[in-house]
């Protein structure tokens, strides 16, 4: 398992509508903070704008690159990270609980994508985020195919109610990428309700170590991405500094339980 960072472990440098930096994190920016916080993987998503040249440089520092996508229309996709060197490809579906595809249909499209993938050398790891985690593990064992396994995301499946602990007993046997993101939940001063807030990797209710035990317990050959959810501040700049110091402490007390 290597640990690595992603486009998402900066969102508020990069940027995202209504909060947009006067100089937005580019690909060559993450590409250096990767350099400074020592570490040998860089994913980049579909929140970033980046090309082939600047897959070829992360390589060339040394680095292992991981494609982001989204949707299952990735017949463009799949050769590109073959070009870009990757060896493997994240997607998901949707963020938001609408119209949420049924098992079948993604049992389709999967199958559809195996001929290109296997051309191409790539693993293809769907993201849990609005599909049951259920669903989705009978999906993928009724394909079997070694091409196609998940990103496991520790917070994305808070949407439809379904806890780390859920998505990790479901999933973990078919995991090839991981999105580890800490979290706090929080009752509001009110009493009516909850809050969900982003924590540096270590700080929120995550049990990382159950999690990367249970993993290597199930046989899972994935990466860990280290993703952030700061917390709006004041300011966009006080925002992107709080991320950048989550995003050391965090990498700091991961390196103390992953084993490169």
């Amino acid at each position: 398992m290597k640990l690595g960072i992603g486009s998402y472990t900066f969102t508020w440098a990069i940027g995202i509508p209504g909060a947009e930096p006067e100089r937005p994190m580019t690909a060559r920016d993450l590409i250096a903070r990767a350099a400074e916080l020592n570490v040998r993987l860089v994913q980049f998503g579909p929140n970033l704008k980046f090309d082939l040249e600047d897959c070829r440089a992360a390589r060339g520092a040394g680095l292992e690159v991981e494609i982001g996508a989204t949707s299952l229309d990735l017949a463009e996709w799949v050769p590109f990270a073959r070009a870009a060197g990757a060896k493997l490809l994240r997607t998901v579906l949707q963020e938001e609980p609408v119209d949420v595809p049924p098992p079948g249909w993604i049992e389709r499209r999967l199958r559809a994508l195996i001929p290109l993938l296997e051309e191409h050398g790539i693993r293809l790891a769907l993201e849990n985020s609005i599909v049951p985690a259920a669903q989705l593990r009978a999906v993928l064992e009724s394909i079997a195919h070694p091409a196609l396994g998940i990103t496991l995301d520790t917070a994305n499946s808070l949407v439809i109610g379904e806890d780390w602990r859920h998505v990790l007993r479901e999933l973990a046997a078919f995991t090839y990428c991981l999105h580890l993101k800490d979290y706090r939940i929080r009752r509001e001063w009110h009493r009516l309700g909850f809050r969900v807030e982003g924590a540096p990797a270590g700080q929120g209710q995550l049990d990382i170590p159950q999690i990367l035990g249970a993993l290597k317990q199930a046989g899972a050959r994935c990466n860990a991405i280290l993703e952030l959810w700061p917390p709006q501040q004041a300011t966009l700049d006080e925002t992107i500094a709080l991320e950048d110091q989550w995003a050391r402490e965090s990498i700091r007390y991961l390196r103390r339980l992953i084993e490169e």
